[in-house]
């Protein structure tokens, strides 16, 4: 017992001896964690120069595109072939995608060999080889009658400028077929197979072996977004944010970029991490200079370097006693396999004795535990570095993500990774330490080239299918120029029956008259009220107008609330409230004993009988005072005024906000004869010639009527145009069936449109994974600000998965451009009905006055046009093209509510003093 206890001692500390005798002789291999740090630096500063146009010719690591735009969603399914060509034995596999219960994936494939004289031979011998194994498979399959999509993945250096085309840059892996670098190998392929006509194939995508690796985890895992290999050689690929990729047209959605990491450091750029014994495997190498990140850390290179290692050891008299032997000093007769081996926790030590034997060496404990040692130390190296460059693209993800900690999977395959016994723990260890802001979880590849292929194909035509079908919805909403043509003419039409005194009651586009007679001339001098009530919070204003050189328009306001008990009290109670609240504006001015004129803008629907008269036709808001409905709110409003008897106002005029706009525009500019608002609602009015509105007396002059033109299409005129989303909408309105034009334009409205929309797009399998939540399902939770923001050109994707996101929806790059399509096709539509219905005022306007040309300004205010970033010009485009005879100028106003009320009231005190 003794005897074995000191037996064991001396061996612990001979094995320490030997571990510390051997990491001090490799100290340069053994890398620190800040070494390590330093080095995902370095490559991620690669990784960006590989993405710039003006740097990626001089860069080591090329970030190429591989066209590749979208992992799998879990949603494929279909019957592929792939074919796998990266050797002188290729894989030729049937995928089959379905979806019987739960997703599942059925493969069948078959191993061709190609002879040495094909390798060798011509480019088209090659692929019409490669054309009949295929034409075989297809023949074994029994599926030579079908056309089925093609993924081929083909392992050697490319270049790639769509999914479907491949320039072979140069062969490696012992191929010469002649004719063939330089070309696109998926036209040499096709070619070969149109030559045998003997079956058909769809090739829709050409993918290499890393790509491959992330496609077909992709398909178990939608957070997989990195591919890595890690075996004889070594490469690694990522989703990138195509706003990085500069050799790549467009900045929306990810691409997936093929680093070729195996070249980091070609640039001389980690000369101080090689040793002496990385220089002299390099010198020995068939490609001595190039992929010397891949000499570090590789298969292809592990046990050579062992062996290098060995030999000076030995020559330093280190091990063996000194002893080389001509197996030892042969290139190539210690493999990594035998490095693995020798790593093994159990049986290692003796794997060692074994293997060091057949090299003619007669090694001791101590030189079996010593060798043991420099192979941890190269492996672990391996490990560390793959790691480091792992951290590099995580950081990278991150980053692009803009979230403090990122949560994705990393498909990995190679033998390396995957055979020897320590690599992958080690490695995963030492990612979880470099990159401590990321969750990763790491997922072994199953046939990553073969079934990879499939997964690519199989997302491509998804993507394709898929494409087709959202074309389809969207060009519901695109309108031809024709069609705008023909909705001017129809909202002309529906003008003319408003302003006709006996079309006038069965028309939809009512026109009426305001009595508002003339806009302001500047002439226009006084102090004056204004109230504004269009909602719970009404504003009490003075407007001080001044004439002459100086002229100028100063405001001073205050904001009041209305209790709901007062809104839903009864009418006196209302109208008590407003006149307090205007008592104590007054008294804050103190102007309470002048005797001012007052400007009343009153945002409900009214009957005006008279420039001082309008007639409540129905609450809207939320109102629901007692005893207002078809009363002269004017005269409510003088009532209460008397009731408090503290001070006395000229109640000029009671106007809508529409009206208010143009007002305030024309004071600025005096060709302004139009205002429109499109924000929340939609309407416009225009100065139109007092003898065409024969519903009020007198044919001299001018007149401004207010349109209510948001009623346009109650009669069904617009309803070819009208998709089923318009009609989805207008069910679930509070008002079904009226104001159809300006559901269609409004703010109000049009993100619930995309909203109708997106559901749909949802329920197909389109979007959000076919994942519809609750959030979605909740009606005006798409407000129309969201477009406004999501359409925005300084927006990037990101941002717009944010918006998403905080709308509940958990949404990838592809669910953010799909959305950011469907506002954009809603709000060009309404930004062109908008422009076809002003083109159809500004005509009538130019025709009034028998003018060939007409020069006019549109006074404007709403939030939609004044902050969506595309509505304003889409609009004046469509002007400009359906009114080509107009020269129209769009004049934004401010205030228009209030400042025009009191314009409006100015105008009216010049002519009523004119007139006396």
């Amino acid at each position: 017992m003794i005897a074995a206890q000191v037996l064991a001692y001396f061996f612990t500390e001979l094995k320490q001896d030997q571990v510390k005798k051997i990491d001090k002789y490799l100290y340069a291999a053994r890398l620190s964690d800040d070494t390590l740090r330093d080095v995902m630096t370095r490559f991620r500063t690669e990784m960006q120069k590989g993405l710039a146009r003006d740097t990626n010719p001089t860069a080591t690591v090329k970030m190429l595109p591989t066209f590749v735009r979208s992992p799998p969603d879990g949603s494929e399914k279909g019957d592929f072939l792939a074919l796998d060509l990266g050797g002188s034995n290729f894989r030729i596999l049937r995928v089959k995608v379905s979806h019987e219960r739960q997703q599942k994936v059925v493969m069948e494939s078959q191993i061709y060999s190609t002879p040495e004289d094909i390798i060798h031979g011509s480019g088209s011998r090659l692929f019409e080889h490669v054309a009949e194994c295929l034409g075989d498979f297809m023949e074994k399959q029994e599926i030579k009658d079908k056309k089925l999509p093609l993924g081929f993945t083909f392992s050697f250096p490319c270049r790639q400028s769509k999914v479907d085309e491949s320039i072979l840059i140069t062969w490696t892996k012992g191929f010469k077929a002649s004719g063939v670098e330089g070309s696109d190998v998926v036209k040499l392929l096709r070619k070969a197979i149109d030559k045998k006509a003997e079956y058909d194939v769809d090739i829709m995508a050409v993918v290499n072996d890393t790509v491959g690796t992330m496609m077909t985890c992709g398909f178990d895992d939608q957070r997989c977004e990195v591919g890595l290999i890690i075996g004889t050689g070594t490469n690694a690929c990522y989703m990138e944010e195509l706003r990085h990729i500069d050799l790549v047209e467009g900045d929306e959605g990810r691409m997936c970029i093929n680093t070729e990491w195996g070249a980091f450091g070609d640039d001389g750029s980690l000369e101080d991490i090689r040793t002496e014994f990385d220089r002299e495997l390099d010198r020995g190498s068939l490609n001595p200079g190039k992929q010397l990140f891949e000499k570090l850390i590789s298969g292809m290179y592990m046990g050579e370097l062992v062996r290098l290692i060995l030999v000076k050891m030995a020559k330093e008299g280190l091990l063996f006693e000194g002893n080389i032997t001509p197996e030892l000093l042969t290139k190539g007769k210690l493999e990594t396999k035998h490095v693995s081996a020798i790593e093994k926790s159990k049986g290692g030590l003796s794997k060692a004795d074994e293997i060091l034997t057949r090299l003619g060496l007669e090694p001791s404990e101590e030189d079996c535990i010593a060798v043991q040692h420099v192979c941890a130390i190269v492996s672990f190296r391996s490990a560390n570095l793959s790691a480091a460059a792992l951290g590099a693209i995580l950081t990278q993800l991150r980053h692009n993500k803009g979230v403090p900690r990122l949560r994705t999977t990393v498909a990995m395959d190679g033998s390396l990774y995957k055979m020897h016994p320590q690599f992958a723990r080690r490695f995963q260890k030492t990612v979880r330490r470099l990159v401590p802001d990321c969750e990763v979880r790491f997922l072994l590849s199953e046939s990553g080239s073969g079934k990879g292929a499939a997964m690519v194909t199989a997302v491509a035509e998804r993507l394709v299918s898929q494409r087709k079908e959202m074309d389809k919805t969207l060009a519901t909403f695109t309108l031809t120029r024709e069609q705008l043509f023909e909705v001017k003419g129809r909202l002309r039409k529906e003008m003319e029956m408003g302003l006709q005194k006996k079309t006038h009651e069965a028309a939809t586009v009512k026109m009426l008259p305001t009595f508002v007679r003339s806009t302001p001339d500047g002439t226009e001098n006084g102090d004056f009220v204004a109230l504004d009530l269009g909602g719970t919070n009404f504003r009490v204003l003075l407007v001080k107008i001044r004439s002459g050189k100086r002229r100028s328009v100063e405001m001073h306001n205050k904001i009041y609330a209305i209790p709901l008990e007062v809104m839903q009290g009864t009418g006196e109670e209302l109208f008590d409230h407003i006149v307090h609240c205007i008592s104590d504006f007054l008294d804050y001015m103190g102007m309470k004993g002048a005797r001012l004129p007052l400007g009343f803008t009153f945002s409900f629907p009214c009957e005006q009988k008279s420039l001082d008269e309008g007639i409540l036709l129905k609450w809207t808001k939320g109102f629901k005072a007692t005893d207002c409905e078809g009363e002269d709110v004017v005269t409510m409003l003088r009532d209460a005024i008397k009731r408090r008897d503290e001070f006395e106002l000229d109640i000029v005029s009671i106007v809508n906000d529409t009206v208010g706009t143009m007002m305030t525009c024309a004071y600025e500019d005096p060709l302004c004869e139009v205002g429109m608002i499109v924000g929340t609602g939609s309407n416009t009015c225009y100065m139109e010639e007092a003898r065409n509105t024969e519903t009020v007396p007198g044919d001299e002059g001018l007149m401004c009527v207010n349109m209510e033109w948001g009623a346009f299409g109650d009669n069904g005129c617009l309803d070819d145009i009208r998709t089923e989303y318009d009609n989805a909408v207008d069910d679930l309105s509070l008002n079904h069936g009226k104001q159809k034009y300006e559901k269609m334009i409004s703010g109000m409205y049009l993100g619930e449109i995309v909203r109708n929309v997106v559901i749909d797009f949802t329920r197909r399998g389109f979007l959000f994974r076919g994942q519809i939540s609750e959030r979605l399902k909740t009606r005006s939770i798409f407000e129309t600000k969201f477009l406004s923001q999501i359409e925005s050109d300084r927006l990037a994707l990101l941002q717009v998965r944010a918006i998403l996101q905080n709308l509940g929806l958990d949404s990838t790059c592809d669910d953010s451009i799909i959305v950011k399509e469907v506002c954009g096709a809603v709000s060009r539509r309404a930004g062109q009905l908008c422009g076809a219905g002003m083109a159809a005022v500004v005509d009538k306007i130019r025709e009034n006055r028998g003018l060939d040309r007409l020069a006019i300004t549109v006074g404007v205010d709403g939030t939609l046009y004044k902050l969506h970033p595309h509505f304003s010009k889409i609009m004046h485009e469509t002007v400009r093209e359906l009114a080509p005879d107009c020269d129209v100028t769009f004049l934004l106003s401010e205030d228009g509510s209030g400042k025009g009320a009191a314009l409006i009231t100015a105008v009216a005190c010049r002519l009523r003093e004119s007139a006396a």
